[in-house]
């Protein structure tokens, strides 16, 4: 079994292409994974505010379109994991959503972005700390597993426990049936 955190930069909200894939592994020995890709189309306005990354930075990247998960991955964890899911070609995984398990452990708070949520499970200094380089892909899954440790620790559930008990809490946040 693989069990993975990932996270997407993209070309925008509107038919997204990936233009940066990160994830890490999170069962077994720990790897770290970050490639850039070259869209399709340009990157849009709203989408290099967010991230800072520029159409010519990707010129001599692999197409968008060519990452592929590691082989045996099982689950993917992830901020609205489905939107990284969809980008990234919907492959046939189980899907894991720190910001529905945040919603459902914390519904009083304003906001469940990554950043916001940052800063309530950690200190506010290690936080803005942690956020200097938010929006690269690799440094929001390192932030996604700082803040998935909290929902475990919040929830009485460790790494060791199976992965479809945490899939099923995540489902029934998420407000979907099993």
């Amino acid at each position: 079994m693989k069990v993975i955190i990932i996270d997407t930069e993209t070309t925008g909200l509107v038919e997204p292409e990936a233009i940066e894939v990160a994830y890490c592994s999170v069962d077994g020995d720990f790897v770290e994974f970050i490639q850039r890709y070259q869209p399709s189309k340009p990157i849009s306005l709203g989408a290099k505010a967010t991230h800072h990354i520029l159409d010519s930075e990707l010129v001599d990247c692999p197409p968008s379109g060519t990452f592929r998960l590691p082989p045996e991955t099982e689950y993917i964890i992830g901020h609205n994991v489905d939107f990284n899911w969809t980008v990234i070609g919907k492959p046939d995984v189980k899907r894991i959503c720190t910001q529905a398990l945040s919603r459902m452990l914390w519904p009083d708070l304003d906001s469940y972005s990554l950043g916001a949520m940052m800063y309530f499970v950690t200190d506010e200094v290690i936080a803005r700390e942690l956020l200097k380089n938010a929006h690269s892909a690799l440094q929001d899954v390192r932030n996604c597993c700082v803040l998935l440790d909290r929902i475990f620790s919040e929830i009485k559930i460790d790494m060791n426990e199976t992965m479809d008990k945490i899939w099923e809490i995540s489902e029934r946040a998420r407000g979907l049936k099993l």
